[in-house]
């Protein structure tokens, strides 16, 4: 299978340049699944029911979330009832949505499981126990032909040690919530493509995709005296393709991919 991950959408600038590109990405590359995170898309501050919808019409297959999933206050009675559209699973129970979902991809069934990280984050339960249950309730290779893990974290080493964690259990662990691509991607030992942020779909010529006025004047003065708005300049569209064994669900190979904008642009290769 080949599987798209992009990272954090970011403003109506980014999500309407990835609903352009990922039609032409599915059909260039041959796509068989693609996940984005959605929970900076609604002017930099959650996801709406409109914006979701409009995600999966252009050929997204699953939208992960993180700690801006709340923001916008129309989505929770929509998440309850759109099982495309995950919050971080170690959410308390009875918190509205799901945080994971098998989902029809051809022939085959894909894992989707979004988590938040516990370090310098808001606490919810533990992410390691709550990815444990989800990997154990729909083994790779047995009920799962792939799977696909979302860790929206700021620590980079919580993001390793999750890849870790699920190595040889997944098919790819990679990170969201930094807004910045690491160059870390790779195939770990047992087989789980990794890396520790996929980047944000967004302006680079910002502050994490924010006119940069008011964060700097933020860090210089301390003073919050304006809102955060999403930068508008071209986006630059960030994340990872990554192919899997269709016996084992396990990873051939990760390939970063950066398209437009001010960043240097990858492509896969082969």
């Amino acid at each position: 299978m080949k599987l798209l991950f992009l990272g954090d959408i970011v403003g109506r600038a980014a999500r309407e340049a990835v609903m352009r590109q990922v039609p032409i990405w599915r059909k260039q590359y041959e796509l068989d699944f693609v996940v984005a995170n959605g929970e900076n898309a609604a002017g930099g501050f959650g996801i709406t029911p409109a914006i979701a919808e409009g995600l999966f019409e252009a050929g997204v297959d699953v939208v992960s979330t993180g700690n801006h999933i709340w923001d916008q206050q129309a989505i929770q009675g929509y998440i309850a009832d759109e099982p495309r559209l995950l919050r971080p699973c170690n959410f308390p129970d009875g918190t509205p949505g799901r945080g994971a979902g098998l989902f029809q991809a051809g022939d085959y069934q894909v894992l989707v499981v979004n988590v938040m990280g516990s370090v310098f984050m808001e606490s919810l339960d533990d992410p390691f126990a709550s990815i444990e249950r989800e990997l154990a309730a729909c083994p790779l290779g047995e009920v799962a032909d792939a799977i696909i893990v979302d860790i929206h974290a700021e620590a980079t080493s919580e993001k390793m040690a999750m890849g870790h964690f699920c190595d040889g259990r997944a098919s790819l662990v990679v990170g969201t919530h930094q807004h910045v691509p690491t160059a870390d991607a790779q195939v770990l030992p047992e087989g789980t493509a990794y890396q520790t942020d996929a980047g944000m779909c967004g302006d680079y010529n910002s502050v994490i995709g924010m006119e940069k006025d008011e964060p700097m004047k933020r860090f210089t003065t301390k003073l919050r005296g304006g809102r955060f708005t999403p930068s508008k300049e071209a986006p630059t569209l960030c994340g990872v393709i990554v192919e899997t064994d269709n016996k084992t669900g396990l990873a051939r190979s990760i390939s970063p991919i950066r398209a437009g904008g001010r960043l240097s642009s990858t492509a896969p290769t082969g």
